[in-house]
């Protein structure tokens, strides 16, 4: 679906809502080779003009299929995110009317399409560590080698905690100063 700016600028009285079923996965494959799957993408959403310019909300509901960072498993990540963006014409050069923590996109040829959008959007939710729901698990064994193993972030923080209590070679000298006044 694309929409050229002055069709999306027209909706000033009533926003333009859409719900649509992309399917995706080609595309996305093609821009992330890893991803082994993807389900086709629902995006609902609408357009309006503000005194901004125009605004998007889409929500988008997908499945992706990685594989593990750990095992390289396939492992399933549904993904289910709002996305709220202003687009304005490439034309436009002063851009201070918005806020820092707005999204603004500039639209090439002032031609939104929706597919460029939501893949974009896809690619930027994608976690950087993927596990499958075994590995999720807390008590799925970690790898080990001869002289090395692999810890969570929950042992490690148990580990640095012991650490920090007093080394058993001083225990005694604890008492000392007590002992002494």
């Amino acid at each position: 679906m694309k929409w050229s700016l002055n069709e999306l600028r027209q909706t000033v009285d009533e926003p333009l809502r859409f719900k649509e079923v992309l399917d995706l996965k080609a595309d996305l494959m093609k821009r992330r080779p890893d991803i082994l799957d993807v389900s086709d993408v629902l995006v609902e959403g609408l357009f309006s003009v503000d005194e901004l310019g125009v605004l998007g909300y889409l929500k988008i509901k997908t499945t992706v299929v990685l594989p593990s960072t750990r095992s390289l498993e396939p492992a399933t990540i549904a993904l289910d995110f709002d996305l709220t963006e202003h687009y304005v014409s490439f034309h436009e050069r002063d851009l201070s009317r918005f806020e820092d923590t707005d999204v603004v996109i500039i639209l090439e040829n002032d031609i939104l399409d929706l597919k460029s959008v939501v893949e974009d959007n896809i690619l930027l939710q994608i976690p950087m560590q993927v596990l499958t729901e075994a590995e999720r698990k807390a008590d799925a064994s970690l790898p080990t080698g001869s002289d090395w193993s692999v810890i969570s972030e929950g042992q490690l923080k148990k580990l640095q905690k012991d650490k920090d209590g007093i080394d058993p070679r001083f225990a005694k000298l604890k008492d000392f100063f007590e002992k002494s006044e």
